[in-house]
């Protein structure tokens, strides 16, 4: 299975702004949240990437993209939702699998393979949609798509999709969502980073055709998804950070500089900066 195209979504009303936001990198870097991300889908093997924008943003990405003939950009055109956004890129996904990533997330690894790549290559391992997911505390969980499944075994990072839900409340998720094995108070929770079948166009496509003007989310598409074809999570044990939450872009900058190239360096002004602060507090 080739997976050589990515479909960015960046056109919602917080992710337009906060994907040129500029953070530096672990090599000590300054590049945007796009740029880092493009970095990202490149060093999973994609060829070409489709970044779904707000109109009358084009100008903004293009200076941050320079030109790169990878890199394609299409508006949307109404503000249908989420599910609608990712519609959008269908034409530029045709008949092909492809990665997906939201404009508004970061992603850190812990083992020095990029995410995505883990990712893309489970899923031509595994010949079919794969999403990545992580452990999420229930009490969070109304914040994310969460999935109901069972481990594929002898695997120990590898599920089946049987249903996804939308922020579910945990009385929901306790009802349909519990996994078995996985540990007590928590459910899967996807990570922001998919592999995808071009049905899911399809569904979605068939679900805009009689939305009455409503909004459409991914999450509902993906569980039709699950009825119709083999569709597996990857669990991730790295970082994800939603960097539209409140100190979202500050933790993000935080653990790139921490596991980057000047770690020491932060890690010693941070140390200095808190003693400063302790002897200021005490001195009141």
């Amino acid at each position: 299975m080739q997976i050589k195209k990515a479909l960015i979504t960046a056109a919602g009303p917080d992710q337009r702004q906060l994907a040129i936001q500029t953070l530096v990198d672990r090599d000590g870097n300054r590049k945007t949240v796009l740029e880092i991300l493009i970095e990202e889908a490149l060093q999973a093997g994609i060829d070409e990437i489709a970044i779904i924008i707000h109109p009358g943003d084009m100008a903004v990405y293009k200076r941050i993209t320079q030109g790169n003939r990878q890199i394609h950009f299409i508006e949307q055109d109404k503000p249908l939702g989420y599910g609608y956004a990712v519609w959008c890129g269908a034409s530029f996904v045709a008949n092909d699998y492809f990665l997906h990533l939201v404009g508004d997330h970061l992603y850190v690894n812990r083992s020095g393979v990029p995410c995505a790549k883990h990712l893309t290559d489970v899923a031509r391992q595994q010949n079919c949609s794969v999403s990545a997911v992580t452990p999420t505390r229930e009490n969070v969980i109304p914040n994310y798509g969460t999935i109901g499944g069972k481990r594929v075994h002898p695997t120990t990072d590898i599920y089946q999709i049987d249903k996804v839900i939308e922020k579910p409340t945990p009385t929901l998720a306790e009802q349909k969502l519990i996994i078995p094995g996985l540990r007590a108070g928590h459910y899967l929770c996807f990570f922001g980073m998919h592999v995808l079948s071009p049905v899911v166009m399809e569904i979605l496509g068939n679900k805009i055709s009689n939305l009455s003007g409503n909004r459409i989310g991914l999450s509902e598409a993906l569980n039709e998804l699950a009825a119709r074809e083999q569709y597996l999570a990857l669990e991730k044990n790295d970082l994800r950070f939603d960097i539209g939450s409140r100190y979202g872009l500050l933790k993000a900058q935080l653990a790139l500089a921490l596991t980057g190239n000047d770690r020491d360096q932060v890690m010693s002004e941070l140390l200095e900066f808190f003693t400063m602060k302790s002897m200021n507090a005490a001195g009141r």
